[in-house]
C-alpha cells in the first residue's frame, strides 16, 4: 500500500460526501486506501460513510467507535490503522480541490528522501459567509522548513499534510491533554526530516460552526498554543527552550493586546507581565517592545510623562 488517507469525522453529515469524493477523484499511479475514523456521530455521518464503503469496499475502511472518544484519540487510532508508506490527512469537513494533489506530493517525497513532510496552500471557505476570500498560508512561508520552524508556529494546513508513516509511532500521553492533534504530529514527524512547501492551492479548509477549532475565541486558541508549547518543551527536554520561551512570550503578548482592545485592563496587564516572565533575562533586557508594553500598562502616568518629554526633546 503506497498511501493511506487518514480521515477523522464527527457530525459531518453535510460535508463528509464532498470530502470522500475529493479523495476518490485523485488521479494517481499507485494504490491507496481511505481510513475513516468515525467518532460516534449523532447525525447521519456514519451511515453516509458506510454507504461509500459498500460501493468502494477495496478502497474505504470505516473505523467506528461505540462511544465518542474525542478528536485526538480518534485521530491517533485512525493513524495507527493506516497501512500506507505515506499518510495524507483530511478531516471530514474539509476537501481537496486538485485531482493531482496526492500524485504531486508522493512524487516529491519519493525523490527527496531527506524530507519527512510535504504540504501545500489551501483556500479558507467560511461556511457562514458561503465564500472563500483568502488563502490559508502566508506569502512568506518558506519553501523548505525544519523542526525549529514548525516548533515556532504551525504553518501547515492539516488537510494539506502528507508525511512518511514510518516516522510516526504514536502520540505521547500528553497530547491527549490538548484540543489539537495536527501541530504535535507535524512536530514529532519533523524530527526526522525537512518540510517541503508546494506553493499551490490544492484544497479547501472549511470554517463552520461545528468545527472545534473554529468555535474557539482568539484568546482560547492562543492559550491552547501556549499549553502545547509548554508540553512540547518538556517533551524535548528543554533542548529548544529559548526558542519556545520566546514563542510563549509572544503568545502572552498577543493576548495582552486583545484584552486591551476589549477594555479589560486587568487581564491586559496580567498577560503583559506573563510575556516578560516567559523570557530569559537577556532577552527580557533586549526586547524593547515587550518591556515598553509592560511599563505602559502598569505605569501609564510615568509612561505618558516620559513620552511627552521624549517628544519635546526630539522635536
Amino acid at each position: 500500500m503506497k498511501l493511506s488517507v487518514a480521515m477523522i469525522t464527527y457530525n459531518h453529515e453535510r460535508f463528509i460526501a464532498q470530502a470522500i469524493d475529493s479523495v476518490l477523484m485523485q488521479r494517481v499511479d499507485f494504490d491507496y486506501e481511505i481510513v475513516v475514523g468515525e467518532d460516534c456521530s449523532t447525525d447521519a455521518t456514519r451511515e453516509i460513510v458506510a454507504e461509500y464503503q459498500r460501493k468502494n469496499p477495496n478502497r474505504i475502511r470505516l473505523l467506528t467507535q461505540a462511544v465518542n472518544i474525542g478528536a485526538n484519540r480518534n485521530f491517533s487510532q485512525t493513524l495507527h490503522a493506516c497501512r500506507g508508506e505515506y499518510v495524507a490527512l483530511l478531516e471530514g469537513d474539509d476537501y481537496w480541490t486538485s485531482p493531482h494533489k496526492l500524485q504531486k506530493q508522493v512524487d516529491f517525497l519519493d525523490h527527496n528522501l531527506d524530507f519527512a513532510i510535504c504540504f501545500h496552500d489551501v483556500v479558507v471557505v467560511d461556511e457562514l459567509l458561503g465564500q472563500s476570500d483568502r488563502n490559508y498560508c502566508d506569502t512568506n512561508v518558506k519553501e523548505i522548513s525544519t523542526l525549529q520552524d514548525i516548533l515556532f508556529r504551525n504553518f501547515i494546513p492539516t488537510l494539506s499534510a502528507l508525511f512518511r508513516r514510518k516516522f510516526f509511532d504514536g502520540f505521547p500521553d500528553w497530547v491527549y491533554q490538548l484540543r489539537m492533534g495536527d501541530w504535535p504530529l507535524h512536530t514529532l514527524v519533523a524530527q526526522n526530516g525537512k518540510i517541503k512547501y508546494l506553493n499551490e492551492v490544492m484544497g479547501a479548509y472549511r470554517v463552520q460552526p461545528g468545527g472545534v477549532w473554529s468555535t474557539f475565541s482568539d484568546v482560547q486558541r492562543i492559550q491552547e498554543d501556549i499549553k502545547y508549547l509548554e508540553l512540547i518543551n518538556r517533551h524535548f527536554g528543554f533542548k529548544y527552550d529559548e526558542l519556545i520561551r520566546g514563542r510563549i512570550a509572544r503568545a502572552y503578548f498577543n493576548i495582552s493586546v486583545i484584552y486591551e482592545e476589549l477594555g479589560d485592563m486587568v487581564n491586559a496587564r496580567n498577560y503583559a507581565r506573563r510575556s516578560i516572565h516567559a523570557l530569559s533575562v537577556d532577552r527580557y533586557a533586549s526586547n524593547r517592545v515587550f518591556f515598553l508594553r509592560w511599563f505602559r500598562l502598569y505605569y501609564p502616568t510615568a509612561h505618558n510623562i516620559i513620552k511627552r518629554l521624549h517628544s519635546s526633546y526630539t522635536g
